[in-house]
């Protein structure tokens, strides 16, 4: 077809779409080299237009489309003549939450002024955070000398945590909660979202990278890439244990799942996957003014946040049971093992996948604002949808754990070294950690309040769920917000809010055996 149809083309098309064809290949075969996805992203593609030449004359524009005036709302005719003498004549002069994008400064604020604003404010935001996490972090990563994660990404090891005024580790277990409060010495305060105003989801480089539409031109991703779970992370499927990892190191897309996964998944699992990879209009990524993304955007799927079934550290602000002033940094979770779980997300009232795939749509993608959900183009998902969704979700399992009795979850103890069955012993006992995360999946289910405010002068977030521990090493950083960077942190954080009291070589211990699930 092609050698007969092209003649036929105008002479200047044919030279555009060979050169758009030298271009795509030179493209591929450019990220053929670094490694990166050679495929286009089918989302990014789907809502880039193409530049065209204009050979027709109602492609013309003429000097009624292009009147500045013509078409601002201020200057519409009036509806009757009586209206001007009417209070504000007759007009909306204040702000219209529809028109009006959210935190504009004055009503009928331009999406430019605003971008240009945020544009101009990003690097000092950036460096901002930066400033922040040095002051509180060791960021030079130091990896593990053995422990990797599925696919061969070293873990990180710590504690990174800076302590202040010459203290110790040994020294902050000497004190009283109410002298650490006093004396500013809690190691590990809250980690804010760079731009609390606007909060919204945050993606790292490495995915940005592949996925430019992730890309916000207000705000960046604040934490290095070694304190992160691989990307891509590996698949592990209930359904299909024998396979081991299915992802074979990519990222799952609209692009490729089909090719993938149709001789893996039933017709029902691969349509839910479907769904978790196709772009839905959110608070962030939409095509209204009200955005943060340059280019008005389709949206993000389940899957930009949970990749692969799992995450790469994503965060944004906890959507949905508090205000903006006050909702906290929150950093997304693995769905590995959620068959398991019998409740979800932070709203304490979801007690089915099902019914957590459904109402992310109105709460983490919208906030929790149903006012702007329908602005932005809110989806409004059938159970029939949300069930198919909910069925792949299911599958996805934990890595395996070859030092797990596969019944207990408990260490066997022919397999496991000597540090790792004395940690094991602490995480049962002195360190107190199978209060709430009890084998063999390491969960209980329930919502904890450990009372930081006790060490640190800052607003009490109550109740927060516990999560699963099972393959824990691949999943940096830890605690809702991220702000233990490694396991070391995660155990130096609980001894001082647990006062467990523990020992450097038990500290180490338990670190070992927490690498082991």
């Amino acid at each position: 077809m092609k050698p007969i149809l092209l003649p036929i083309l105008q002479p200047a098309v044919v030279v555009v779409l060979l050169a758009m064809g030298t271009l795509m290949a030179q493209s591929k075969k450019d990220a053929a080299k670094k490694g990166a996805h050679p495929l286009p992203d089918a989302a990014e593609e789907a809502q880039t237009p193409r530049v065209v030449e204009s050979t027709r004359p109602e492609q013309t524009k003429t000097s009624h489309d292009a009147d500045p005036d013509k078409f601002k709302p201020d200057k519409a005719p009036l509806v009757n003549a009586a209206v001007k003498d009417q209070p504000k004549g007759g007009a909306i002069t204040g702000f219209d939450f529809y028109r009006d994008p959210l935190n504009a400064d004055k009503p009928m604020q331009t999406l430019g002024e605003i971008m240009t604003a945020d544009k101009h404010d990003k690097a000092a935001i950036m460096d901002a955070q930066k400033k922040l996490l040095e002051s509180r972090y060791n960021l030079q990563p130091k990896a593990h000398p053995t422990e990797k994660m599925s696919r061969g990404k070293p873990v990180p090891m710590g504690p990174t945590a800076r302590l202040k005024d010459g203290k110790t580790w040994a020294d902050l277990d000497t004190m009283k909660p109410e002298d650490i409060k006093q004396n500013d010495a809690f190691p590990y305060p809250a980690l804010p979202h760079p731009k609390q105003v606007a909060g919204g989801m945050v993606f790292p480089a490495m995915q940005i990278e592949m996925f430019p539409r992730l890309q916000r031109y207000d705000v960046d991703f604040d934490l290095p890439d070694a304190f992160l779970p691989e990307f891509p992370p590996a698949i592990f499927l209930q359904s299909r244990p024998e396979l081991g990892d299915v992802s074979r190191g990519e990222v799952i897309s609209i692009n490729n799942y089909y090719k993938l996964f149709k001789d893996i998944l039933t017709p029902v699992q691969l349509d839910g996957l479907r769904l978790l990879l196709t772009p839905m209009p959110q608070e962030e990524f939409n095509a209204t003014d009200d955005r943060k993304s340059e280019q008005p955007s389709l949206g993000v799927t389940c899957f930009d946040c949970h990749v692969n079934g799992h995450t790469t550290g994503q965060f944004h602000l906890n959507p949905d049971d508090r205000p903006q002033q006050r909702r906290m940094r929150l950093d997304t979770v693995s769905l590995r093992g959620v068959f398991n779980q019998q409740i979800h997300g932070s709203k304490r009232s979801l007690r089915s996948v099902e019914d957590f795939t459904e109402f992310e749509q109105r709460t983490a993608y919208f906030n929790g604002d149903e006012i702007h959900a329908f602005k932005k183009g809110a989806m409004i998902l059938d159970r029939v949808q949300v069930s198919h969704m909910a069925q792949m979700q299911n599958m996805f399992d934990f890595p395996p754990a070859p030092k797990l009795d596969p019944v207990t979850g408990r260490l066997d103890k022919s397999k496991a070294s000597e540090s790792e069955l004395r940690g094991e012993q602490l995480f049962f006992g002195k360190a107190q950690c199978a209060n709430c995360h009890p084998a063999p999946f390491y969960l209980d289910q329930l919502y904890h309040d450990l009372k930081t405010e006790r060490f640190i002068n800052e607003a009490p977030l109550g109740p927060i769920k516990s999560f699963t521990l099972r393959g824990i090493k691949e999943s940096p950083p830890y605690l809702h917000d991220g702000r233990c960077l490694t396991l070391e942190d995660t155990v130096e954080f609980f001894n001082l809010v647990l006062q467990t009291h523990l020992t450097e070589d038990e500290k180490k211990d338990l670190a070992d055996f927490l690498r082991t699930l």
